[in-house]
């Protein structure tokens, strides 16, 4: 090992050595399969503390080059048709740049995906080739279930869970849920294809003035709406964000009107804040909340799988209607993603980007 990390250039010497052991993994200098020297025997030979060796091995496991195995060490897992020749992707060099390295974006590790593809297609097999049930193959909504339980404190069982492609998909379900009768209520602005959706399926909308903590309680009481769609969390395009008072009046709102509110929580992981804010739907009791969440912001724009929580009292009632219709998402994606839940890559890269968003934002003040 002939690394020197340079102290005195402006580049941390976590990424100095990531870059030199990524360099002899391209390179061949360790292959596939092989074991990388110890934590402490990279520490010595390159002069730096043991810390700094495990964020660039940390790094390392993040970019999908190498996996760290309980007692063993750190293992090499790159294959070189991960990285190259698929169309549309960065090359190694503009991988290795810092621009790539710090930016501020929910960007799913590529390797990790294609790792798990691999592992989907091996151990999965056949299954792949199955249609999936209606509501969503039991395994990614068995996934979701416990990752909503440890992550955001939503303990809801599978069987509430609906799975479709993607958040416009879910608000065409949600239309003919309700159906025309029904006067919904949307955020004055908000993304405008909520009211598209909402407007090409036969619904008329409300569009209610937003003040600086949400929806102006005046202009909530006068409305004729029954249903609320709202986005607390960094709401489009302006970026609010509620409060629990504010989420308390939109309960005792709802419950008044016996109607239902759907919550829209789209980038509500992606929060720089260290713990989460509870969600509308945590909070509700005795009323009906819809929750819906995607995976485009926090994986990638492509992966259009979303997902959707039913309140038990509408659970019957959905199925009755809307119980027929098949699940729009391949099983194969399904797999795939209930496999990144399950293995904890998908907690792990969330984290990494709120950390990062947090250094960001502590270095612009």
């Amino acid at each position: 090992m002939n690394y020197h990390i340079q102290p005195e250039v402006a580049e941390p010497a976590y990424l100095q050595l990531y870059r030199s052991l990524q360099r002899d993994i391209i390179q061949g200098v360790y292959p596939f399969g092989s074991r990388l020297p110890s934590k402490r025997t990279i520490a010595v030979e390159t002069e730096v503390s043991v810390i700094t060796v495990e964020h660039a091995l940390a790094l390392l496991c993040d970019e999908g080059y190498t996996e760290s195995r309980q007692r063993s060490g750190y293992f090499v897992i790159y294959h070189e048709e991960d990285f190259q020749g698929i169309p549309g992707l960065p090359s190694q060099q503009e991988a290795l740049s810092p621009a790539v390295l710090n930016h501020s974006g929910g960007d799913f590790p590529f390797a990790v995906l294609a790792r798990t593809m691999r592992r989907v297609l091996s151990d999965y097999g056949e299954r792949i080739l199955v249609k999936s049930p209606n509501h969503g193959c039991p395994e990614l909504r068995s996934a979701v279930s416990a990752y909503l339980a440890r992550s955001r404190g939503i303990s809801i069982p599978p069987r509430q869970i609906i799975i479709g492609s993607g958040a416009e998909y879910l608000y065409g379900l949600l239309a003919q849920l309700f159906g025309s009768e029904h006067i919904f209520a949307l955020e004055k602005p908000s993304y405008d294809k909520i009211q598209k959706v909402y407007e090409r399926s036969g619904i008329t909308c409300e569009l209610l003035p937003l003040g600086s903590d949400g929806i102006r309680s005046s202009c909530l009481q006068q409305t004729k709406a029954t249903v609320l769609h709202v986005t607390p969390f960094n709401s489009f395009p302006s970026g609010i964000t509620i409060g629990a008072t504010k989420k308390q009046e939109y309960l005792r709102w709802v419950r008044q009107r016996n109607g239902c509110i759907i919550e829209d929580n789209y980038d509500s992981e992606l929060t720089v804040s260290k713990k989460l804010e509870d969600t509308i739907f945590s909070m509700a009791e005795g009323c009906n909340v819809i929750y819906i969440n995607t995976f485009s912001q926090t994986i990638a724009p492509s992966i259009r799988i979303g997902y959707m929580l039913l309140p038990e009292g509408l659970l019957e009632t959905f199925d009755q209607r809307l119980g027929f219709y098949s699940c729009t998402v391949p099983v194969f994606e399904q797999y795939v993603l209930a496999e990144l839940l399950r293995s904890g890559d998908f907690e792990r890269h969330i984290n990494r980007v709120r950390r990062r968003k947090r250094k960001e934002q502590t270095e612009t003040l």
